[in-house]
């Protein structure tokens, strides 16, 4: 009988995932919990198919380890891929899945949570309530009053799956306008939440609330610059449930520091975790969550699920369910 085909999985997986993935028969499982750089090129080059992480740099290096034949798919459980050499994996005939859908809900929410955290001032409210300065009530708010969104524009960077889930959530506390920029007019997801196409310019000079909900590109890399923050109003909350590259952290500290925007909440940053010392961290209009947006049980667990589908099809050469392409 010949030896069944190694499937090298870089973490644990949730739950249930976790159960199925140690009841494969068909496929021997090599499971670490953390693997260095140099120790994933090492073990990929002995493997047939890699789940693995966002953490994980899916590289040159690893294609080239597993480019003699032997690795056939890559399933990473995100939906985000740039930690991943898309043109090596292609480039050694290497299939690539991915886990698109199942985080869309949990990541919309989490956006949510962090506009509205942003918005009535959780963070300086949950500070005061643990440092015991939590005074009188008093009309003014005691430096705590917010805002609220009735009347205000929403801005959605990016009206893919997540983008249109998160207007879908917001767009019934009031706001009186919804603009989305991207590269497409997408009137059929737009005509659902009765948002208007705008261009980025245009969404960052009006929008009250921006959401950035597009992927990490070459296009997208650092656009929330100085020049970017410069554009918005001074009142304005900026929330990015995306990537963290997505906006340059320098220049956000920057416009925070010289009060040209209201807040900042973030559930990605560079690096991931970022440091508790980091200025961002410790600045009083910034709201920074652990990169929890996907962080439920059924999220995660159907994203693993997911996972290991994308893997054994790609090891057996079946369609995969959720495969990139073309590389």
């Amino acid at each position: 009988m010949p030896p069944r085909p190694v499937l090298l999985v870089t973490n644990e997986l949730p739950g249930a995932a976790q159960q199925r993935l140690e009841a494969l028969s068909e496929v021997e499982v090599r499971q670490f919990r953390g693997l260095s750089q140099a120790e994933l090129v090492d073990k990929a080059a002995d493997a047939d198919g890699l789940v693995c992480l966002l953490l994980d740099a899916v590289g040159a290096d690893v294609a080239r380890a597993g480019g003699g034949g032997r690795l056939k798919v890559v399933s990473t459980v995100s939906v985000g891929h740039d930690h991943v050499d898309k043109a090596a994996l292609g480039a050694h005939g290497i299939r690539l899945g991915y886990t698109p859908d199942v985080l869309t809900d949990a990541t919309a929410d989490t956006t949510v949570l962090l506009a509205l955290m942003a918005a009535r001032r959780a963070k300086a409210g949950l500070e005061a309530v643990s440092g015991g300065t939590w005074g009188r009530f008093s009309l003014g708010g005691g430096g705590l009053l917010g805002t609220q969104f009735t009347g205000k524009t929403l801005g959605i960077v990016g009206l893919g799956r997540i983008g249109l889930a998160t207007a879908q959530r917001l767009a019934p506390f009031g706001f009186a306008r919804v603009l989305y920029s991207a590269p497409r007019a997408q009137p059929a997801r737009a005509s659902l939440v009765g948002a208007q196409h705008v261009d980025f310019g245009r969404l960052l000079a009006e929008s009250d609330v921006v959401c950035v909900c597009c992927p990490l590109s070459d296009e997208t890399r650092g656009i929330f610059d100085r020049a970017a923050f410069a554009r918005m109003k001074p009142s304005a909350i900026l929330v990015n449930t995306a990537r963290g590259a997505i906006v340059n952290q320098d220049d956000l500290l920057e416009a925070l520091d010289g009060a040209r925007l209201a807040h900042a909440a973030l559930d990605v940053t560079v690096p991931e975790p970022i440091p508790p010392t980091h200025p961002l961290v410790r600045h009083p209009r910034c709201t920074i969550l652990p990169h929890i947006g996907s962080a439920t049980v059924e999220t995660r667990t159907a994203m693993a699920n997911l996972a290991i589908d994308n893997a054994l099809a790609g090891i057996f050469g079946r369609p995969m369910p959720a495969e990139v392409g073309p590389l």
